[in-house]
Formats: structure tokens, C-alpha cells, sequence
């Protein structure tokens, strides 16, 4: 059933007094809305035992709830449950039926007629018409052609065209088109039905969920050092060996939903439900996906359901010649910083899309999990414009929450962890709100990550503004710990925003132009690149090891990739010279970016090993600013940072928990790492049975100055 139809046996009592199926609706929900009451949230005392200071919003958490099991129960009695909903890529579009007949359905509620044209046609505007169904849905169907065939050839090309009732004629793409493409000099993109003779078959298995993220951040286009757009092929052949040598478990794809504007980074998406044709065909991605997945990887969209592109000939905006149709009718429906249109949460039709383009991404590409984008411009009216989050529990509830899209999320993320238990979503979401990584069944949105992304910020910040003596070690502790209890984050230095044109990467705040003339391993070290090396270095493993229960990387930044990201666009000639990452700098064995990628490969592989991703949060037991020295253990491992520009330290007594013989297993001052090798890999390490810092027990160490070590128990057996 296509419009929601509510049949339970009170509303059934009460349909006399409806007018039509969607007063029923209404109906059901006063019915619903008088048994509020009843409607508990199943595990709700877990979150506040968790965090007591959430029980004076009891009323909210119950209500948003309400609203939740209200979708659902909707789902139920009107499309017989959430798994034929999300299913609806196989009813709308373009489907080929079991006798080779074409199937097209678009709903359109604005449109006073809809057309199909194309090559299958000769281009006639007129002559296939769409048949009008109820609640705005349009139908045709195509029968095959004499030699049983279907009648639209694969890779030919559609144009839905819609008549207004202004008296407007309108081309536009379905939007649940599969795959569109540009036109060589062209700029507006063309709907191309993709209906392969032999489509790509997955031949791999998902892996096993990673209890312990290392995510790589990646963008397809970029994934070369040649000046122009890299492809999946490339991607699969050059990038995914890399990724695996390195010890990332996880690759996030970003701009794979297909985007009209190259440059807009994949964020202002136009056909939701097409992987882009820039890069190469849906197959190509497939196959990259089930490559990925042999190596043990698994792979993240970066999904983009926050807000859509104004196009219109090629996107969502417009498409019934109403200015509303998928969006809020302005000014609610755009968004003022980005230019772009916002969703009508609220309604049932785009709950069918959205819902259904995630189950799309996960069944027809085997992704395995979503990083979901703007999720702060989702939960709140103001979108986070102008609004600076103090962290006050006042800020996340009231007024100014936008229920219906904050429902969504629920709705999103309790339907894909039902249907796919081990997938993974990740949440971006710089206002803090509560419960964002707690189960809906205790009142949360139910992702199982957030990006901590506070932290790139706090390290710009000290390279922009603060000498190296001036760093307040206490300050970056409490930044880097700084997290909702019980809710998984996900710690990084520096993504793809950092990179972008406008700020700089890391490598490039540290030792800027000289990175251009001083990278050589076969003359000394400048004091610049000296610096930087190292501080590339330990602020890469104090992100990893304290900030966060995952960590990520952009592609490019584990070798300290030099400059900044900027896409071809008319403000730089339409340049593909910064829009590229470059790879090559590693195949030069004597460049120092080489070492630094050594040091990122050594530590995953040394977090493989003792998980402390998995693990509690740390504690830390020193950080003591006038030294710049920093001590924690997780995992039961040893972390010693030695921030001090100048001051080495012989015999510094640093807190353990667990007594016994220590041993480096990694240290940024290693030669292989660009580092002086001023430390004995061979040195023994014995605790002492005196407490100190809040530990049972106590050692000391040689720490040389602007050095990170950590140190393994050998008598502990490190399973996790």
C-alpha cells in the first residue's frame, strides 16, 4: 500500500468521522497520542543511571520515543512493517518485471501530468503518459519489444517530463535514478538506464564488525598523484593495497552519491540513489567494495541525507515544478549558509526515500555502515548557524530540537541495525547532543559512533597560536578525554576539513614551505622539518591513543601530505593540481614522507595488537605542564609523551597499574620514524611496588625530548 491506512480496531470505530484514509491517519495518531501515557522507554533507566543529570528531560526522551514507536507502528498497519518500505527502489523508478516489461512509478503530487521520453522513443515528449494514481504517485509500464526485449536498452538514456499546472513542461531525472552521467560538454546530467545483462555479483563476504575502528577517510577522485579525476579501478588497484598496509580496518568513501559540482566535495548531492559516474560504473564500485572486503576491510558511505542541491534539471529540487515536493517550502526548506534544500522529515514519502536509499547503499553495494553528514544542521532549527554550544543540557531540548528529523535518525538507525546487526553509524555532530551513541531503546538516536571533533580543532589551534613552550598539556588532556561517558567516539587529527582550501594540513602547519626543499633523509634535518617530524608524529599517537574509542585519517595526511586540497572550479582555472593526493612522494625511499608513513602503519599494527581502541578510556596519571610530559595507561599499555621542546629526562619516575617487566614497542624517536634513536629497544623496564599518580606501582624511564614511547607489560597476556 503506498498511502499510510491505519486499520487497528479503534481506529476502524472512528473512520465514520473521516473523511478520507488520511483523516483515518490523523486519527490514529489522536489515538495513539491519547495512549501516550502507557508508552515507556524500554531501557531508559540504563541512560540516566549513566548520566542522572538527563532526568529533569524524562518528558522529552518519552516523547520523542512516542513519536518514534508512532513511525513504527505506522510502518505496520500501513505498509505492512519497515522491511517492504525500505524496499522501495524495487517499485519506484525504472524496474524490469520477470517478462522483460518496463515498470515506472515517480510520485509527483504537484504535476498535472507526467511524460517519459528518451532514445527509446526517438525523444517524443507526448508519447508515453504516465497514468495518475492516488496520493500523487504517477504509473506507466513499458511492454517488451516484438523480440521480447525490454524496450529501454541498457545505457540508453530517460527524461521524466512534467507538466505543471502553471503550464510549465519540465525535464527532469527520476530521482531514483541508478545511474547518471555528464554529457561531455555538457554541464547538466543525464539519466542513464542502468540495466546490465550480467550485473556484478559480490563474491566476498562482509568481514566481522572491528571491535577496535581505524577508519581511512578516503575520496575516489583524489586517489592519485596524476592531475585529473583517479577512477574505482584505480582506487581497487592502488589505494586498497595501501589502506591494508597501513592496518586501517575501515575505509569511509566520501562523495560517492552522485553530485553534480565536483568541487562541492560530495555535499551537495544530486541523485541519491546513483553511485557517481565520474569515477567509473556501479560495477566498478561494486568490485572495489568486494575487494575491500576480502582484505578484511570494511567500507563506510559517507551519506548525505542533511540537505540536497538546488539543481534542479538534475537533482530533487523542483522536480513536480512545486517548491516544496521532498523539501520544506522555503524559508524552512534552505539552508542560508549552504544554499541548498532541507527535507520534509514529516513526510511519508520522504521517509520512503530516505529510508529506502540507506537500505539501497547497504543490499545493492554491500556498504557496511553510514558516516552520516550534518547531523547537527538535522537536530535543531537554527541548524548550529550562529550558535555557539556551551554544553548546557538546556541547549538539546525544547523548541528549537527539530523533532521530526531527530525521529528520522532514530528511525534510520533502528531500521538498519534490525535488518543488518554489525552495521556501523557514525554520527557528525559538533553540538554534543546526549545520547546521540546510545541505543534507541533507551531513548538515544542509536549510532554507534561520534566524531570527536573537537580535537582537529584544539591542534590547529595550539600550531596556529601558541609557542611550543606555551602549550597547556592540561588543556590538550582535557580536550582529548573530554567525552560523553558510554558513548563511542571517534578521535582524529585532522579530516578532510582541515585539508581543504583555507587552512592546511598538519605536515604543512608544522613545517610548511620547507617540506617543499628540505624533506631529504640524506642531509640533516633542518630544526623545522626536525620539529615538525616529530610533533607530525605525537600528536598523531596521543589523538589515537586517548581521544576516542576509534580513530580516522585522511587520505594522505598518515605521510604528512604537503599543501592543502582545493577542487577544480572557476576561482583556480578549473586546476586539478591540488585536487589529487601524491602518493609518488612515497616511491622516493629517501624523502622523509616515507618515514612517517612508517610510523602510521607501525601504529595500528601496534594497536592491532593490544587494542586499546577496545579498551576503557585511559587514565592518565601525569601531565605535568612545566615538563610538557603526559603519562596514561589503556589496555594496560604505557603511554610516555615528551612535549618538551628541548628538556630530555633520565630516570622519570611514571605511574603503572599492573607490576612487571615493561618494554618498547614503539617510539617516535626511532630512526626508521625520522626520529634521533637515542633509546635501547632492548631496555628492560621493571616496576616498583611504590604507588604514584593515583597507580599501585611505579618505574622509570629515559624520555628524550619531543619523544612519545609505548611500553608493553611482557607478563601480561594481551587478549582483548
Amino acid at each position: 500500500m503506498d498511502i499510510p491506512a491505519l486499520c487497528s480496531h479503534t481506529v476502524r470505530q472512528r473512520k465514520s468521522r473521516a473523511g478520507s484514509i488520511v483523516d483515518c491517519f490523523r486519527l490514529g495518531l489522536e489515538t495513539m497520542a491519547e495512549q501516550g501515557d502507557n508508552v515507556t522507554i524500554p531501557e531508559f533507566d540504563t541512560l540516566l543511571q549513566m548520566d542522572p543529570y538527563l532526568k529533569p528531560y524524562a518528558k522529552d526522551f518519552k516523547r520523542r520515543y512516542e513519536l518514534f514507536q508512532k513511525q513504527l507502528f505506522q510502518l505496520e498497519e500501513a505498509e505492512g512493517g519497515f522491511d517492504q518500505f525500505t524496499r522501495s527502489y524495487w517499485s519506484f523508478g525504472a524496474q524490469r518485471r520477470p517478462n522483460n516489461s518496463l515498470f515506472f512509478k515517480e510520485w509527483a503530487p504537484a504535476a498535472e501530468a507526467l511524460f517519459l521520453t528518451g532514445d527509446f522513443n526517438g525523444w517524443d515528449k507526448f508519447s508515453h503518459q504516465y497514468t495518475k494514481r492516488d496520493y500523487g504517485k504517477w504509473e506507466l509500464i513499458l511492454p517488451p519489444k516484438h523480440d521480447g526485449s525490454p524496450a529501454v536498452d541498457h545505457n540508453s538514456k530517460l527524461k521524466v517530463v512534467v507538466h505543471t499546472k502553471a503550464g510549465e513542461r519540465l525535464y527532469r531525472i527520476s530521482p531514483w535514478a541508478k545511474y547518471v552521467t555528464k554529457p561531455e560538454k555538457g554541464v547538466i546530467y543525464e539519466w542513464v538506464h542502468w540495466d546490465p545483462p550480467h550485473p556484478y555479483i559480490h563474491i566476498h563476504p562482509r568481514p566481522l564488525k572491528p571491535t577496535h575502528l581505524r577508519i581511512y577517510e578516503a575520496h575516489v577522485g583524489i586517489a592519485s598523484p596524476e592531475r585529473t579525476i583517479a577512477s574505482y579501478n584505480n582506487f581497487t588497484v592502488n589505494v586498497l593495497p595501501h589502506i591494508k598496509d597501513l592496518g586501517y580496518n575501515c575505509i569511509q568513501m566520501m562523495a560517492i552519491m552522485e553530485h553534480a559540482y565536483y568541487a562541492s566535495f560530495g555535499y551537495q548531492v544530486t541523485s541519491f540513489f546513483a553511485a557517481s559516474s565520474r569515477y567509473g560504473t556501479p560495477d566498478e564500485l561494486k568490485h572495489l567494495i568486494d575487494v575491500a572486503h576480502s582484505m578484511g576491510i570494511v567500507v563506510l558511505l559517507d551519506v548525505v541525507h542533511s540537505h540536497a542541491s538546488k539543481n534542479t534539471e538534475d537533482g530533487l529540487n523542483k522536480f513536480d515544478g512545486s517548491d516544496s515536493c521532498f523539501f520544506h517550502s522555503p524559508p524552512r526548506g534552505e539552508h542560508s549558509l549552504w544554499d541548498s534544500r532541507l527535507f520534509n522529515y514529516s513526510s511519508w514519502e520522504v521517509l520512503r526515500f530516505l529510508l529506502s536509499n540507506l537500505r539501497w547503499w547497504m543490499e545493492e553495494y554491500k556498504f557496511d555502515g553510514f558516516r552520516f553528514d550534518g547531523v547537527t544542521s538535522m537536530l535543531y532549527h537554527h541548524h548550529g548557524i550562529g550558535v555557539a554550544f556551551s554544553g548546557d543540557y538546556s541547549e538539546y531540548f525544547g523548541l528549537h530540537v527539530d523533532e521530526d528529523s531527530l525521529v528520522y535518525l532514530m528511525l534510520a538507525n533502528h531500521i538498519l541495525h534490525k535488518l543488518h546487526p554489525d552495521c556501523i553509524t557514525v554520527a557528525e555532530d559538533v553540538s554534543g547532543m546526549p545520547a546521540l551513541c546510545r541505543p534507541v531503546e533507551e531513548g538515544g538516536l542509536g549510532f554507534d559512533y561520534r566524531l570527536a571533533m573537537a580535537i582537529p580543532d584544539k591542534w590547529i589551534q595550539i600550531l596556529k597560536e601558541f609557542k611550543d613552550e606555551e602549550w597547556d598539556v592540561g588543556n590538550i588532556v582535557h580536550t582529548l578525554i573530554n567525552r560523553r561517558y558510554g558513548e563511542k567516539s571517534i578521535a582524529y587529527a585532522e579530516s578532510h576539513d582541515q585539508a581543504l582550501v583555507g587552512d592546511k594540513t598538519l605536515a604543512f602547519w608544522l613545517m610548511d614551505k620547507e617540506m617543499y626543499t628540505n624533506m631529504s633523509s640524506l642531509v640533516p634535518m633542518t630544526p623545522v622539518i626536525d620539529r615538525g617530524m616529530q610533533l607530525h608524529k605525537m600528536i598523531r599517537l596521543l589523538t589515537h591513543a586517548l581521544g576516542g574509542e576509534a580513530y580516522l585519517n585522511f587520505m594522505g595526511n598518515e605521510f604528512g601530505h604537503p599543501e592543502w586540497l582545493d577542487f577544480p572550479r572557476e576561482g583556480n582555472n578549473e586546476s586539478y593540481h591540488y585536487a589529487r593526493r601524491q602518493f609518488n612522494l612515497l616511491q622516493t625511499e629517501h624523502l622523509r614522507y616515507r618515514q612517517l608513513y612508517n610510523f602510521d602503519r607501525d601504529m595500528n599494527r601496534t594497536e592491532d595488537k593490544y587494542g586499546w581502541l577496545a579498551a576503557p578510556p585511559a587514565f592518565v596519571s601525569a601531565k605535568h605542564q612545566e615538563d610538557k610530559v603526559i603519562v596514561f595507561d589503556r589496555a594496560n599499555v604505557l603511554f610516555v609523551f615528551n612535549f618538551h621542546p628541548s628538556k630530555s629526562f633520565q630516570h622519570y619516575k611514571v605511574a603503572v597499574q599492573a607490576p612487571g617487566k615493561y618494554k618498547i614497542k614503539l617510539d617516535s624517536d626511532d630512526a626508521t620514524y625520522g626520529g634521533h634513536g637515542r633509546l635501547n629497544h632492548g631496555t628492560e623496564f621493571f616496576s616498583e611496588p611504590q604507588p604514584f599518580n593515583g597507580r599501585a606501582h611505579s618505574m622509570k624511564v629515559y624520555i628524550p625530548c619531543r619523544t612519545a614511547l609505548v611500553l608493553a607489560n611482557e607478563e601480561i597476556n594481551y587478549c582483548y
